[in-house]
Formats: structure tokens, C-alpha cells, sequence
């Protein structure tokens, strides 16, 4: 088992990123967290696997590099396609590939680009599973994320003292800390769930001061560093989930995300259960039905179709539809197919 601060010594990185990486590993199962104060990992079956594919960053040769005033630039990879052809896909951290979408007449990742090279802040918006991590991720590999919730503390955002090895204390810097010393962008996703009071402290570091006062260490002033930037992630609907106008004023753009149906098709996922999406959507407008699945749903679909066979695919759809929209999920799926539909259960004793 190893503390934040016992990693940050070994690694010789600051204790936010790496408090940010473990939490990162617990997310993706290649760590457990074990302890809280101080907060202790230690290795899962998986982790082995997760080391051999972290790929450390290569030296990019060529041009000079960018000068203190510019925000990172992107790598090769999130780059747009030649003039007139598709942009390619962008890989993201986890290894999967994501597909870029229009906005504002320009691959959304060259999009996202401009807009933090221009220092305006963006908010996102839309349904859970439409792909705005997605996004932020292939957009920003230097990507620093706070998974917001209503437990979300000022602690969890500036640092908060932890418990050494020897006993003794240490202030451990958060997440928001870090992006601005090293001048990297952080991701609140879930913004809204987290209490107006916390984000308060993230303010004065949006604005023209560009600086935050940290009381909880001796009042140390930190100051941004050139390509600090922050976009935000917001589910609408989302129980909890509150735009007030103080956060909503630093978002200067604030971009819709829905569902690219037609990238679920061209992902060859079964065209059944695309066009069953497609009609909840249309149903959803016209306010018959509340819940829509969407791409993340529909690739679960896909996989669960591939590893349990389709029926079961089809009936875990319905399954999965909140209780108030499941009968007419149910009578949607079953008229697509032509036979009743009901939700994925266990059978008679075998």
C-alpha cells in the first residue's frame, strides 16, 4: 500500500497529479483505494496490464517548442485531415478511438483547440452517454478531470494536509492547483453537482486575476500559468444538477451535445436498435417518453449483443429504461421487432 505522498516521492511529480492518476486507476480498476486518511492505494489484478499499456510521451522533434505565452499545442494525432477529407480519429487516453463531430463548421476537436488558445472558457452540455468526456479527453491530452458530486469539498479542488509516512502532515496540492502551476486544462465534469460555495474557490483563477489564495497553506498566493484552462461538463435533468448564473457567466460558450446516431450506425452497431434510439429521440421532442439511449447505451448494446446474442441485448434496452418510460420503451422495442419485448430476467431453475 502507498500514499499519495510516498508515490509523489517515488515519482518525482506533484502530489495533485498523482492523487489525480490514482483516482484515475481506483476509476478504471487498475488500482483500490484502501484508506482515506491518508488516502492509501495498492495494486489490483489489473494493474500490470494497465502499466504495459501506458505508452510514456515521446519528444516531438522539429519546430522550436512553444514560447511561455502560448497553451499547449495538441499532438499530431488530434490533428484535422487534409483540406477537403475527414478528420481522422483521435485517440484517447484509455486507448479508444474518438470520432470528431462538426461544430461551428470545423472538426469539434480543432474547435475546442482555438477556444483555449483564445482563453474562452467552455461549458458543455447535454445528457450522460452523448460523448462530452469523449471530447475533452481527445481534445486535451494534457487533461486534468475533478469528477464532480455533492460531496465535493474545497479541499478536493485546492489540496488539503495528509498524513505522511512518519506520522507527521503534508499539504498535498488538488487537482486545481496543479492544472494552474503547470499550466495544463481541467475538466470539471459534473460541474453542477458540486455545491456553488466550492466553486467559488475556482473563480478568481478563471477571471482576469488568474490567481487563487490557498487560506489552508499559510494564505500561499498561486498564480496560472500560460495554458491554464478550464471547460466544465453539465447533465441537465440530472437530479442535483444546478447552472446557477455565477457559473454559468464564466462559461462564455456553451455548447449543446446529443446523440451522432449516425456515427452509432457507422460503428456497426445493430441498425435495429439505432433506429428503435432514433424514434425514442423523436419521441422525447414531442415530450411521449423521457429517457432516450443513447451512444454509450447503444454501445453497450453491441456488446452485450455480441457476448449474450441479441434478444438479450434487445431486452436488456427495455431493462435498462427508468420505470415511468419502460412500457413505452417496451412497446417501441416490440414493435421494431415483431414479437414482445420485455426486460432482461432470470429464467426457471436450470
Amino acid at each position: 500500500m502507498f500514499s499519495v505522498t510516498e508515490l509523489a516521492k517515488m515519482l518525482g511529480h506533484s502530489g495533485g497529479a498523482v492523487g489525480n492518476a490514482c483516482e484515475t486507476l481506483v476509476v478504471q480498476g487498475g488500482a483500490e483505494r484502501v484508506g482515506s486518511k491518508p488516502r492509501l492505494y495498492r495494486a489490483t489484478p489489473k494493474t500490470a496490464a494497465a502499466a504495459q499499456a501506458a505508452v510514456p510521451p515521446q519528444p516531438t522533434p522539429g519546430p522550436t517548442p512553444p514560447t511561455p505565452r502560448q497553451a499547449p499545442s495538441a499532438p499530431a494525432q488530434a490533428s484535422t485531415a487534409p483540406p477537403g477529407g475527414r478528420p481522422q480519429p483521435v485517440t484517447r487516453p484509455n486507448g479508444q478511438q474518438y470520432h470528431p463531430r462538426a461544430l461551428a463548421q470545423l472538426p469539434d476537436v480543432e474547435a475546442l483547440h482555438k477556444l483555449r488558445e483564445a482563453g474562452v472558457a467552455v461549458l458543455l452540455y447535454g445528457p450522460p452517454g452523448t460523448g462530452k468526456t469523449s471530447l475533452i479527453e481527445a481534445a486535451f491530452p494534457d487533461l486534468i478531470t475533478v469528477a464532480g458530486d455533492g460531496d465535493t469539498t474545497v479541499g478536493d479542488l485546492i489540496g488539503e494536509y495528509t498524513q505522511d509516512a512518519n506520522g507527521g502532515y503534508e499539504f498535498i496540492y488538488g487537482p486545481l492547483v496543479t492544472a494552474m502551476q503547470e499550466g495544463r486544462a481541467l475538466l470539471l465534469d459534473d460541474a453542477t453537482l458540486i455545491s456553488p460555495k466550492v466553486l467559488a474557490a475556482l473563480y478568481p483563477a478563471m477571471d482576469g486575476r488568474r490567481q487563487i489564495q490557498v487560506k489552508a497553506h499559510k494564505g500561499e498566493t498561486i498564480n496560472a500559468a500560460d495554458g491554464f484552462y478550464v471547460i466544465a461538463g453539465h447533465n441537465p435533468g440530472v437530479h442535483g444538477a444546478v447552472l446557477t448564473e455565477a457559473l454559468a457567466s464564466r462559461f462564455s460558450v456553451q455548447i449543446q451535445v446529443g446523440s451522432d446516431y449516425d456515427l452509432a450506425a457507422s460503428l456497426n452497431i445493430n441498425r435495429t436498435a439505432v433506429r428503435i434510439a432514433r424514434h425514442l429521440a423523436t419521441s422525447q421532442q414531442a415530450g411521449e417518453v423521457g429517457w432516450v439511449p443513447q451512444l454509450r447505451e447503444l454501445i453497450a448494446f453491441q456488446k452485450i449483443a455480441d457476448v449474450l446474442g441479441t434478444e438479450a441485448a434487445f431486452a436488456n434496452l427495455v431493462g435498462i429504461a427508468p420505470l415511468e418510460d419502460r412500457d413505452v420503451v417496451a412497446e417501441i422495442v416490440t414493435k421494431a421487432l415483431g414479437r414482445p419485448v420485455t426486460a432482461l430476467a432470470l429464467g426457471r431453475q436450470l
